[in-house]
């Protein structure tokens, strides 16, 4: 189910029902690509357009935070859950670990001796065997190029992956996705973000208590203050701000 929410089309579903597509495009010919949408990625939307275009044209946008499944429930729908990247990773490679499917995962820090995206695919490979993992790269830290780096493309496709998990963080990812889904082979490309950082071990996952009551935002804060205070203390007042306003603009 589509809901638009200031100005985005969310994906309004159960985790089961998301995973259950994910690993159906992950098996198919296509070339798909996804969106994990916290509040902070729905209002940067507002104010980039290159993120705007790449959330509409994105094949799936899950409600990442709470706030934006609560928002979907009351928007007609009641069964919506939350779609966590780290979650939703972890799952997917799960399920497809005995279907043959080739995991890329592109992005993190290019940390030494390993780069983030190694730590990651070793991770996942020591829970899940039989997992095939196509290739782990760090890319240097430094601003989206504007066009399509054929070297970039070269190096994804001869892996011959069938899922590019991206980690470089929104906004930034998920216009990635928009730039780079012409020219991949790869079936499906899904936007985690943070996953990267919490599969690697090197930041803590917020308690599922605070998860499901929706102050994920506030341990990863206290975290990592100097990084987040804009994301989270700017941002998310904005969004409540917004929902007020519609809330009150609506005809009794």
């Amino acid at each position: 189910m589509r809901l638009d929410l200031l100005g985005i089309p969310t994906t309004a579903q159960t985790f089961s029902e998301a995973l259950s597509t994910l690993k159906g495009w992950s098996l198919e010919p296509g070339r798909r690509y996804v969106c994990t949408c916290p509040v902070y990625t729905l209002m940067r939307a507002r104010e980039d357009a290159a993120l705007r275009d790449a959330l509409i044209g994105a094949d799936m946008v899950t409600a990442d935070g709470m706030p934006i499944v609560w928002l979907q429930r009351q928007q007609g729908a009641p069964t919506a859950q939350r779609v966590y990247g780290p979650d939703l990773m972890l799952s997917l490679c799960e399920s497809t670990a005995a279907e043959g499917v080739r995991h890329y995962f592109w992005g993190g820090r290019p940390t030494r001796p390993q780069s983030v995206a190694e730590r990651v695919s070793e991770s996942l490979r020591r829970r899940f065997p039989l997992l095939e993992v196509a290739g782990a790269y760090s890319s240097p830290i430094q601003p989206l190029e504007a066009q399509p780096d054929p070297a970039v493309i070269e190096r994804i496709n001869q892996s011959d992956s069938g899922v590019v998990w991206v980690g470089l963080g929104s906004p930034k990812q998920d216009v990635w996705m928009r730039l780079y889904r012409p020219f991949l082979n790869a079936p499906l490309l899904i936007g985690v973000g943070a996953a990267f950082d919490l599969i690697a071990g090197i930041r803590q996952q917020a308690p599922r208590w605070m998860q499901h009551r929706g102050l994920e935002w506030l341990f990863r804060l206290t975290q990592e203050p100097r990084r987040l205070w804009r994301r989270y203390l700017i941002y998310n007042p904005r969004f409540m701000l917004l929902l007020l306003r519609e809330r009150y603009a609506r005809p009794k």
